[in-house]
């Protein structure tokens, strides 16, 4: 799948999916709103894309949080990542509408942030004697997981990033994103889908109104009316 495409799940798609990796996109600009993403149509279908450990696994990787998909995930830890997920976009969604967060999501996410950060561990070096290294995420899923809050925290938690947190303009999409354009005006996930979409709509309308006015002159908005030299009545 184009990893820019946002739009319009096939309305014959089989639900639940059996995995939801072909369905992933990757518009949201922060690892946090990409994660929050992975739940397709919230404004119709609810569609998941988390579907199983191994979904998890390998959108961790294909998402950059970790270099490879971890082993092995467990089913906890997914439901997890959801309740996760879903206390990002409360969080999200009450930002954008300005309304008071939810004090249950902010604490998950706080907790979370706590799995973040390094780890040490002790290695075999390639001198064959031990070498203390950190961990890379792919070690634990839960630590990569808690890299993903802190995202959410550092963009949530400030108000200069609160500030570009976007939910597209489009009634029929429902995907987050971080406006990182200049002016910080941006109202659509990609001008490619969405953006195009609204552009086709107003194109539209506005040659319908021109027919009607052309096939009923009456519906022509009346000219103003012309004033008089001053002091005329």
């Amino acid at each position: 799948m184009d990893r820019n495409a946002a739009r319009d799940l096939p309305p014959e798609l089989v639900l639940p999916l059996a995995s939801g990796a072909p369905w992933w996109y990757w518009l949201g600009g922060r690892p946090a709103l990409d994660l929050v993403n992975t739940r397709r149509e919230r404004w119709n279908r609810e569609v998941e894309t988390l579907v199983t450990p191994e979904d998890l696994a390998q959108w961790l990787a294909a998402a950059g949080i970790v270099e490879r998909a971890p082993a092995r995930i467990p089913h906890s830890d997914l439901l997890e990542a959801r309740e996760l997920r879903e206390a990002i976009d409360a969080l999200t969604t009450a930002c954008v509408g300005g309304t008071p967060v939810p004090a249950a999501a902010v604490a998950l996410v706080d907790r979370w942030i706590a799995r973040a950060g390094t780890r040490p561990a002790l290695r075999c070096g390639p001198d064959g004697l031990p070498e203390l290294a950190e961990r890379g995420p792919a070690d634990s899923p839960r630590r990569a997981l808690g890299e993903i809050a802190l995202d959410a925290a550092r963009m949530l938690g400030t108000p200069e990033q609160r500030a570009r947190v976007r939910v597209c303009g489009a009634a029929d999409c429902s995907a987050r994103f971080y406006d990182r354009s200049p002016a910080g005006r941006r109202r659509w996930c990609s001008m490619e889908t969405c953006g195009n979409v609204a552009k086709a709509r107003r194109h539209r309308a506005r040659r319908q109104d021109n027919d009607r006015e052309q096939a009923d002159p009456g519906l022509r908005p009346s000219p103003a009316p012309s004033r008089g030299p001053r002091g005329a009545v």
